[in-house]
Parts: structure tokens; sequence; C-alpha cells
């Protein structure tokens, strides 16, 4: 097994689940839990990023005994930093590095045997080692970046500056595999995700119990569905809340396509006024989030009183994306509260149940194709819980969600027209708030500026801004224009994640 310490990286668990997808066991702690962890079986320890500065008073830290354990050691980002300061190193700000960065290798062994001379990685510091510890010596470096990677030249011990867990970092799982295979000496095991194991622990956990299920007729909703319906059949309940906030064609498919799948009647809640009328005056994304939230929690507790106390469960279509920027452990910075976890009321009635919470987009859908669900379901686009509401800066009002609506349409179909939507992430529409000067109709216009969002990931932790070609971003363009009411003029967002996130609430 490999240890990992969570120092608050938002790809921690990215560190354990590329390890995992390799085969190798691993364990995530807290820095102050580690000599009550460690044991026979640690074969490695991995010290992840965070968002502190580890000069700084109260950052995180851990004890020196660290290295008296006889295992190598690999520190990532913060974690780099932190071996290097305890080592007698110095780190101190630096020239920051956020998204792809060129990185040349110096010496290719030990984590970099059979690795490319130069790679594109994933930076995202504003620290780093200023000078390196005694006995170390480096291994890689980037264009402003002298200690990009570097190790003791008798002991295991590495840092590593860049994220090698992330999609968009070449090689990083050649890089991981190097250090647990090759020196931790860890053997590779079969962790494939068994369908069956997880259609039997939900039974087992439910057993005679009903099940309400919050259903929107996206990817997550609906392989999480299909698991509970194939679990449990007439004990589980779907349930649609037409909140007016999600895609065009979300009722539709819940309604049609799931109903068939499930062998179910889904619940429609046609529940668009209230949740226009809960967000009146709201500007800030936190509590956007945290409104819709607490509707939607409302809506099934007053759903669940018709069984009369026989409803015990919410399911959730909740992904570890939505998880980690909700801030999911004791050193990680809040990025944003999903309304289906840190927007979530802290006292509910019914008690979560989320069979996909520990895993990532890619693997939801492998998991959708082995449940046999139709392809055009399972590769859907991600959209968010909270729907057009996050896509809509400031208030959301009914003149500027029907604006939002009818872009977003427009940016699904052109994308399906120009058959790129599957090879595509992640798209969408903003209003963006702002307005800008045009002429129309031979007279100056003021009016809405709207942007646009398309990127490519696996996982949406990491994103890079999608290349389309011009003939596509004109199609786009010129309807937004002409269709939507009131818009002067459409910009794109060429912003990789990080430092970008994907929705800009």
């Amino acid at each position: 097994m490999i240890l990992i310490i969570d120092f608050g990286s938002q790809t921690t668990h990215l560190i354990s689940q590329r390890l995992n997808d390799l085969g190798i066991s691993t364990q995530i702690i807290e820095p102050e839990n580690l000599s009550t962890a460690f044991n026979e079986h640690i074969k490695g320890i991995i010290l992840s990023g965070g968002p502190a500065s580890v000069y700084k008073n109260h950052a995180p830290t851990i004890s020196q005994s660290l290295f008296d354990y006889q295992v190598p050691i690999l520190g990532i980002c913060y974690g780099w930093q932190l071996i290097a300061q305890l080592l007698g190193g110095k780190v101190s700000k630096s020239q920051s590095e956020y998204g792809l960065v060129k990185l040349q290798i110096t010496e290719p062994e030990h984590l970099f045997l059979g690795v490319s001379p130069e790679l594109t990685v994933i930076q995202s510091h504003g620290d780093s080692v200023i000078d390196l510890p005694s006995d170390f010596i480096t291994t890689a470096h980037t264009d402003i970046l002298l200690h990009a990677a570097a190790r003791h030249q008798t002991r295991p011990i590495y840092g590593l500056q860049f994220h090698p867990e992330v999609s968009h970092t070449q090689q990083g799982n050649v890089i991981l595999r190097n250090f647990a295979v090759n020196l931790c000496g860890e053997n590779i095991t079969n962790q494939e995700l068994k369908i069956e194991g997880l259609i039997a622990s939900l039974k087992e956990e439910i057993k005679a119990d009903l099940v309400i299920g919050a259903i929107s007729g996206g990817t997550d909703s609906t392989v999480a569905g299909t698991l509970m319906a194939k679990a449990i059949g007439k004990q589980f309940i779907p349930i649609f809340i037409d909140s007016g906030l999600m895609r065009y064609d979300a009722k539709l498919r819940v309604e049609q396509d799931l109903a068939d799948l499930w062998q179910l009647k889904p619940i429609i809640i046609d529940a668009r006024d209230v949740f226009l009328q809960k967000l009146k005056g709201v500007i800030d994304p936190e509590q956007k989030r945290k409104v819709i939230g607490q509707l939607y929690i409302d809506l099934f507790e007053r759903e669940m009183k018709a069984y009369q106390g026989k409803v015990k469960y919410l399911l959730q279509g909740t992904t570890y994306a939505d998880v980690v920027e909700s801030r999911h452990g004791k050193h990680t910075a809040l990025i944003k509260s999903h309304h289906n976890v840190g927007g979530l009321p802290a006292k509910m009635k019914l008690k979560l149940i989320e069979p996909l919470r520990h895993l990532y987009t890619n693997q939801v859908r492998a998991l959708g194709l082995k449940l046999n669900i139709p392809r055009d379901l399972v590769f859907q686009q991600p959209f968010p819980g909270p729907g057009h509401a996050v896509r809509i800066l400031g208030e959301v009002t009914p003149e500027k969600l029907v604006k939002q609506v009818q872009a977003d349409q427009i940016v699904v179909e052109e994308l399906k027209k120009a058959q790129l939507y599957e090879e595509i992430f992640q798209s969408w529409s903003i209003v963006t708030n702002a307005q800008s000067t045009a002429v129309k109709g031979d007279g100056r216009f003021f009016g809405d500026v709207i942007a646009l969002r398309v990127v490519n990931s696996q996982d949406r932790m990491t994103a890079q801004w999608a290349k389309l070609p011009y003939e596509v971003l004109d199609n786009i363009a010129q309807r937004i224009v002409n269709e939507v009411p009131n818009v002067s003029r459409v910009v794109y967002d060429i912003t990789n994640k990080p430092p970008a996130t994907m929705e800009w609430e």
C-alpha cells in the first residue's frame, strides 16, 4: 500500500485514483495521523499539494519522524516544498506558474525512467524551492523554475513541483508507476470496479426502506439511478424537480429515456416559479448554491411525507469532483459549494446515499457503459446541479434565464451539427452581466455580452479550452447575436484550468 498524506490539494484523491487505476492500493490520511497509520504494509509515502505556504505560521506540517521510515518518499507541489523546508532548504514566493508548462528533464532515471526528455506538465504554484536541501540534486526544470524536480543523492526521497496525477500532465501515470512499482516495489493487483459488488452493497444498506432519487437527466444521476433500480427495483422513487434551470431537454429525457431504462415512472415536480422567487435578489454565487441546495431538499422532504415514513434515503449522483471543490478535507480550500455537497443544509430528514461519490466523470461513464445504459445518455456533457443559475452572473431574472437557455441550446446544436459534441468534454454559454456597444440596423445598440466556455477534460480536475474550428465559432456567435434578444456580442473564454475553474461562478 502507498500512504498519501493530504495537505489540502484539490487533486489529493486523484493521486489515489491514478494509482488505483494502475492496480496499486492506497490510503489517504491527515498529516497528524502518520504515526498511527504507518505499518509494515506501507511501501511508500506521498505528500500531496495544498493551498498554504509552508513558510507561514500555522501552515500544515508533519513530524520529522517522516524521514525515519525506511520507505521511498515523494513530495508533490506543497509536499515537495515541505520536504525541502524540513530538511534545511529554502522555500519562498516566486514567479507563479499556472497551467501548462514545458518541463525539461535533466536526469532520465528514477521517477523519469522511460519518460520523454521534454514534457508538458500542469503547474499550479506561487511558491517554489529556491535553495535545495543538502545532498539533493535537480532532476528537471522549466524555463523559470530551477528545481521543478529533485531527489536526494543517497536516500529515496523525491520532489516534484508539478502535478503528475492530473490528466493534462504528459506521462504522469508513468512517473507515478515508476515511484510505486520501481522505487517502492509495489505489486500490481486487479482494482476493477465490480458492478455486482456495488449493487449488493446497496441492497445490504437499504434493505426494505424506500429511496427517493434526485434525478436530473444527466449522466451522473442516470448512472446512480440505474444502479439503484437494479438493486431495489420499485423501492426506488425517481423524482425530477423541474427548476427551470436545467437544459431545455432535461425533462423529456427523464420522462421518456429514463422511464424506459428503469421501467419506473418518474415523478415530475414543477417548481420553476418557486426557484425564481427564491433566487430573486441573490447575487453572491455561494449564496445561490446554498439557496438551490436548501430548496431541493425542502421539496424532496415534502414529497417523502406521502410515503408515511417509509422513505429513509435520498440518492444523489454526487461525484468526487463535486466533493473536492466543496472542501473535502481539513486543509483543503473551498473553491465553490456544489449544491449537492457544500450547498446542502446542515440538518436533513433524509440520509444521503451516493454510490458515485469516489468516482470521476471518466469512471462514471465507464460504469454507465458496463450497465448497458445507451451511449447518448452516458456521454452527455456534464451539467452543474444549480444549472443555469451559476451561468448567469449576478441575479437570476426570468429575462436572463430565457437568454441563457436559448444561447446554451445554440451552443449544443451547433456542436452536434459539426459532429463535435461527443469529442468535447463540456460546452456552455454564460450571461456575463456585462454590456457593450453594437450596431444593429444601422443604429447604435447597447446590449448583453454572452461568453462561450468550451473545454476538454477527463475528470474535471484540469481542463484545456477547446480549439474549435473558426467556422463553428462563427456559426455559434452569429446565431446567438441574431436569435437571442438584446445580445450585442459573443466572446470566447480561452483560459485553462488551472488557473480558472470550469464555471465562472
